[in-house]
């Protein structure tokens, strides 16, 4: 398990409106792209430079694919990058102000203290 590469790709995709707007569509498929096209590409870097050793786990992916933020907050992905990257997805499916960040804060409600370790 990688909080890092969780991070990575929650920020990477919530920098950029289109990408935002594939993994809304199209979830799997842009975690499988992003894994394959994008996760080992090193941040702030020339082209050409990367790892090659980043990868998902299967509980990651799923919980990328699945939208299931509650279980990447539990796998210590940073809850502001979840949050944003997700108010950007589904506020607009919401009528009543506030309504994504209150249905967040509902779902992650489960949590106590002390919460998930979100350092990376």
């Amino acid at each position: 398990m990688s909080k890092y590469l969780l991070n990575k790709f929650l920020f990477t995709i919530d920098r950029d409106p289109l990408l935002v707007e594939r993994y809304r569509d199209d979830p799997t498929g842009t975690v499988a792209w992003w894994e394959a096209e994008q996760a080992n590409r090193i941040l702030n870097c020339v082209d050409g430079e990367s790892s090659t050793w980043l990868r998902f786990d299967d509980t990651e992916r799923a919980a990328l694919a699945g939208h299931d933020y509650p279980k990447l907050f539990e796998l210590g992905a940073h809850p502001f990058l979840t949050l944003t990257l997700f108010i950007a997805m589904f506020e607009r499916d919401h009528e009543e102000p506030l309504g994504f960040q209150r249905e967040y804060a509902r779902r992650l409600g489960s949590f106590t203290l002390p919460y998930p370790d979100i350092a990376t």
